[in-house]
């Protein structure tokens, strides 16, 4: 398969760095190239590329308000956000980003994502008999969650997650003998979770149903719930119904 692909960002020197890297990926075919998200949105009508390279940090039109433009346009590029920061991860997969890359981009990082597009855009295409993207209809609940790690975004399904624990602007997702940092508030966070799966046992902690092992009290009121990996956490009480509600009691 080649990819018609655009690269998208105003520092030449990152637009050159992207450039060699696609020269060393045979799927890229490179199309064009703009210097920021206005210019970038002409090329987008024009030349209507399969494939965006997409900077986020730009003057005047941020690559987040590129992509929402292109979503409104009628033209569905697979985009792939390239930048130096990870805060905005979660704006990039809620506009249904194929990948989200941290600068500067690995030669295997950048194949790795270039597979996400490929399969994204054949099952957008209808091939190997998949359904149309865009007859799919949006899961409700977030399925799965994109946290940096180390020089890279990593994937992490939410049916992995054990617990989460809220740390400032920080949620630390544990997922087994692992913890991941995801830039994102506690609410917020609980609005994407499926209510079936987790649940919310302190304004600081949520908790996946089947992590919890039993629910106990001190004898003066206190609930506290012990967790398949040995931890306990107290339960607010602000939280006690939901609690209650999981015992049907």
């Amino acid at each position: 398969m080649s990819i018609r692909t655009m690269i998208v960002d105003d520092e030449p020197l990152a637009v050159e760095r992207l450039q060699m890297l696609c020269a060393r990926e045979p799927r890229i075919a490179l199309v064009g190239t703009a210097n920021d998200g206005e210019a970038a949105l002409r090329l987008v009508e024009a030349l209507k590329p399969d494939l965006l390279l997409l900077d986020i940090a730009m003057p005047l039109l941020d690559g987040i308000g590129v992509a929402r433009a292109i979503s409104q346009m009628g033209i569905r590029p697979a985009i792939i956000f390239v930048t130096a920061f990870e805060s905005f991860a979660v704006e990039a997969f809620d506009l249904a980003a194929v990948d989200y890359l941290l600068k500067p981009v690995a030669h295997d990082r950048l194949t790795r994502a270039v597979d996400r597009v490929e399969q994204a855009l054949r099952s957008r295409d209808g091939e190997d008999g998949a359904t149309p993207a865009s007859a799919e209809p949006a899961p409700e609940w977030a399925e799965e969650f994109w946290v940096p790690h180390r020089s890279e975004l990593v994937r992490i399904a939410a049916d992995q997650i054990d617990r989460i624990e809220a740390e400032r602007d920080y949620m630390r997702l544990h997922v087994g003998a692992h913890s991941y940092l995801l830039h994102q508030t506690i609410s917020s966070l609980e609005e994407r979770l499926d209510p079936q799966a987790f649940v919310r046992l302190h304004r600081s902690h949520i908790v996946r149903r089947p992590h919890i092992a039993r629910l106990r009290h001190d004898g003066s009121g206190v609930w506290f719930a012990a967790l398949a990996d040995g931890n306990e956490i107290r339960i607010g009480r602000t939280y006690l119904a939901n609690a209650r509600a999981m015992t049907g009691r």
